[in-house]
Formats: C-alpha cells, sequence, structure tokens
C-alpha cells in the first residue's frame, strides 16, 4: 500500500473534517487499499461507504478514467512533466456534454423524467 495515499487521505480526511464541524459528512468511495488503510482515524463527523467491488456502474468517474487511459496507452513520456502536461490536455478537452455522455446512466437522471 503506498503510504503517501494513506498520508494524503488522512490529510483530506482531517481537513474535510474541519469545515463545517457540527455537520455530519458522509463521503462515498471506491475500495482503494488506501482508503481502507489500519492507520487511517476517521473523524468523528465522517462516515466512509463503500461501493461494492467491481461496480463501475456505480461510479461514474470509472468511464471518464477509461477515456484518459485509453488516450495514455502506447505513448511514451519521457517525465513526470509529459505526463502531468498529457493529463492537463485530456481535461481541457472535456466539456459538460462529453462528460454527461460518458457518465449516462439512466439512474443518475432519473429526477430529468419524473413528473410533479
Amino acid at each position: 500500500m503506498p503510504e503517501c495515499s494513506t498520508t494524503t487521505f488522512q490529510i483530506y480526511l482531517d481537513e474535510f473534517s474541519t469545515q463545517n464541524p457540527n455537520e455530519f459528512k458522509i463521503i462515498v468511495l471506491d475500495n482503494g487499499a488506501f482508503h481502507k488503510a489500519k492507520a487511517l482515524r476517521i473523524p468523528n463527523n465522517i462516515r466512509l461507504i463503500f461501493l461494492p467491488p467491481y461496480s463501475p456502474e456505480l461510479n461514474p468517474a470509472e468511464n471518464m478514467w477509461q477515456g484518459f487511459k485509453r488516450n495514455f496507452t502506447g505513448k511514451l513520456h519521457k517525465s513526470l512533466d509529459e505526463v502531468s502536461q498529457f493529463i492537463s490536455n485530456e481535461i481541457k478537452t472535456l466539456t459538460k456534454e462529453s462528460i454527461r455522455t460518458t457518465c449516462a446512466f439512466s439512474y443518475i437522471f432519473a429526477e430529468l423524467n419524473w413528473t410533479m
């Protein structure tokens, strides 16, 4: 398990818990190992809920990453700066419509079909 990921996540949790400290926060996560590290201290005002394994339909961001990975595969990046620039360029190509169509699971937009 990468220590930096666990440490970074711990810093995030600690900082997030201080924002509106009387508010109870629920964070929905995938099953990344650093999200479940035994060394993590979960603040009292935060609850972690984990998605079931192998359920990309519950995590639309996975579809966005698939597009990035498809464009990334087979390219040679000579430095981390080049990788960073690649990611920045990919993000700049995103539009609301491309995100909507990539992540458009019917249950996400169900409220658009509801009638009052």
